[in-house]
């Protein structure tokens, strides 16, 4: 496998891109795909067996059901980041590993049904928060201690936005291959 295919199936939407101007109809629009998030993923993995949440969407990618439990995950700590950009002035967020959460028993050990139900209450309560914010509030900012710059809250939809569907394309890819990346 080429690197190019390998970045192909680990960036299936490309990476994110911020516009240089985040316009109204960007905001929109992100927030409909964050709202939108647990109906869709809901529809992709609606009726899969044991089998089919362990496809993998690329070599050495995490299976479906790591993926819908790192959503869950990732997702509890957007609520929480945005919260604390508007709460605190400049606050440094706290990072977490991913990698090394996505291998803890309760991603491997339990139904994917759990994170869903985390996912429905997240992202209603999301919606709410980002639907409310005025241009104020979509300026603040919080620090990312990994890339050591400020994110404002506005590119924050559009990185959260990309999130979903990112991981929605994963979802797709693995149920598409087959088990091939098994």
């Amino acid at each position: 496998m080429t690197e190019k295919d390998f970045l192909a199936l680990k960036y299936p939407n490309g990476k994110f891109s911020k516009p240089e101007v985040i316009t109204p109809r960007y905001l929109s629009n992100w927030i409909n795909d964050i709202e939108s998030f647990p109906d869709r993923i809901e529809q992709l993995v609606s009726g899969l067996d044991q089998d089919d949440l362990k496809l993998k969407y690329r070599p050495l990618g995490w299976s479906i059901q790591q993926l819908v439990h790192h959503c869950a995950d990732s997702h509890m700590n957007a609520l929480i980041r945005f919260k604390l950009a508007l709460t605190e002035e400049l606050p440094t967020i706290k990072p977490y590993n991913e990698a090394l959460w996505a291998e803890l028993p309760d991603t491997l050990n339990i139904d994917i049904k759990k994170s869903q139900k985390i996912l429905e209450g997240v992202h209603a309560r999301l919606a709410i928060l980002l639907k409310s914010f005025t241009a104020q509030q979509l300026k603040r900012e919080f620090i990312h201690p990994d890339h050591k710059f400020r994110i404002s809250l506005a590119e924050n939809i559009g990185i959260y936005a990309w999130h979903c569907n990112h991981h929605l394309a994963h979802i797709q890819q693995a149920l598409d291959s087959g088990g091939k990346y098994n």
